[in-house]
C-alpha cells in the first residue's frame, strides 16, 4: 500500500497497480476505483495507514487516541451528561485516588477531550464540544 494524490489533490490508498492503472481506495468512504497511473502522484513520507485513518473524523480519532480504558470513557460520559464538574466533587464521587484522577484528567486534557472550567468559583472540568459530538454518535443505537 502507498498513498497517492490525484490531479485535484485528493488522497487515496493504492490497493494494487499495473503498468497502466492503479486500484485506489478513498479513505473517506472506502470506495475503490481504477485510475490511470499518469494521473496519480505518489506521496512519499505519507504513511498509508495514516491516510486510511484520515477518513475518520478528527473528533473520533482524538477520542480513540485519548481514551485508554473504561474509567476514562466513563469520566467523559459523566462530564457530557452533567456538564462542568468541580474537581472537589470528582474526588468525592469517583472511585479513584487523587493521583490517578489528576493523571487521567491531565491525559484527557492533553488529548483535547476536556477543558478546564470554573464552577461556582471552583476549578473543574468540562467535556469539549468535539467530545460531546463523538459520544452522541457512539451512543446512537439507530
Amino acid at each position: 500500500m502507498r498513498t497517492v494524490r490525484d490531479e485535484s489533490g485528493k488522497r487515496y490508498i493504492v490497493v494494487k497497480s499495473s503498468t497502466d492503472s492503479s486500484l485506489v481506495r478513498d479513505p473517506e468512504d472506502g470506495s475503490e476505483r481504477y485510475v490511470e497511473n499518469d494521473r496519480l502522484e505518489t506521496l512519499d513520507g505519507t504513511p498509508p495507514l495514516e491516510t486510511a485513518a484520515s477518513g475518520i473524523s478528527e473528533p473520533v480519532r482524538r477520542l480513540l487516541r485519548g481514551v485508554h480504558d473504561d474509567a476514562a470513557l466513563g469520566l467523559l460520559a459523566d462530564l457530557v451528561d452533567r456538564g462542568p464538574v468541580p474537581v472537589r466533587d470528582m474526588m468525592r464521587e469517583y472511585d479513584q485516588c487523587e493521583s490517578d484522577l489528576h493523571g487521567r484528567l491531565a491525559e484527557l486534557r492533553a488529548a483535547g477531550l476536556i477543558e478546564e472550567a470554573t464552577i461556582a468559583g471552583e476549578r473543574g472540568y468540562d467535556a469539549t464540544e468535539g467530545t460531546v459530538e463523538v459520544l452522541s454518535i457512539l451512543r446512537d443505537d439507530d
